[in-house]
């Protein structure tokens, strides 16, 4: 079979690991500074890159700048590849703020909503913020019941009473109102009894192809008495 397989594909398929999703990850060169890894105005950071902050990666076509692999669909971390060749995880520093992943599309959008009011710290936090708060949004667009209430009675407030069309008639409540249940219990009898009256044939002998009463009541109709007839 391992010929075969050889023969026919020419490799041998292996499912990927969590370590090779990670090398297949966009890559971005970056420098190391003493705040982290500065990227889209988002700053990573972590305790692992103490020892190399200002210091160049050794990469000399890359100007000394380090790997960086990013997630386009979660930008809450990112993945720097230091002097050991692994691949390491540095979150966001607002990470735990933010408790639902983002894309970069989300993020454009929040940089143009919110105003920068202080230096670069407070920036980054209050777009962190507004961040989390349309994340929750998305998350639960129905609001609470108080708000889906208020919009049900804005929406009945500004519905416009289409006219009635020529020969059109709007139904009166009693037509509009369900029809009562029928009382099966009074009528069931009456059925059962015209069903019986109309199965049997008045030239057969009384009692022919029918059970009895106390046999099964009702006088219900039996297959093998009228196959015996036949």
């Amino acid at each position: 079979m391992w010929a075969a397989l050889i023969t026919i594909s020419g490799y041998v398929p292996v499912p990927l690991t969590g370590a090779d999703y990670l090398e297949l990850l966009p890559v971005r060169w970056q420098p190391i500074t003493e705040r982290g890894i500065r990227l889209e105005y988002r700053t990573y950071n972590h305790p692992v890159l103490d020892p190399h902050c200002g210091q160049r990666s050794g990469i000399a076509s890359k100007d000394g700048k380090w790997e960086v692999h990013y997630n386009p669909h979660d930008a809450r971390q990112v993945f720097v590849r230091l002097t050991d060749g692994q691949l390491h995880e540095i979150p966001w520093i607002h990470r735990d703020h933010v408790h639902q992943p983002f894309n970069d599309a989300i993020w454009r959008h929040v940089q143009a909503e919110v105003e920068q009011r202080g230096d670069r710290d407070q920036h980054e936090a209050d777009l962190a913020d507004a961040l989390d708060q349309l994340l929750r949004r998305t998350r639960h667009p129905a609001g609470t019941e108080h708000e889906a209430n208020h919009r049900k009675k804005r929406r009945a407030r500004g519905a416009v009473q289409l006219p009635d069309l020529p020969g059109q008639r709007r139904p009166l409540d009693a037509e509009a109102a369900p029809a009562p249940a029928p009382d099966w219990s009074e009528s069931l009898d009456d059925l059962i009894s015209v069903d019986a009256a109309a199965e049997t044939d008045a030239s057969e002998p009384e009692g022919a192809g029918v059970l009895p009463t106390e046999a099964g009541g009702y006088r219900l109709w039996d297959a093998e008495a009228e196959a015996e007839q036949w």
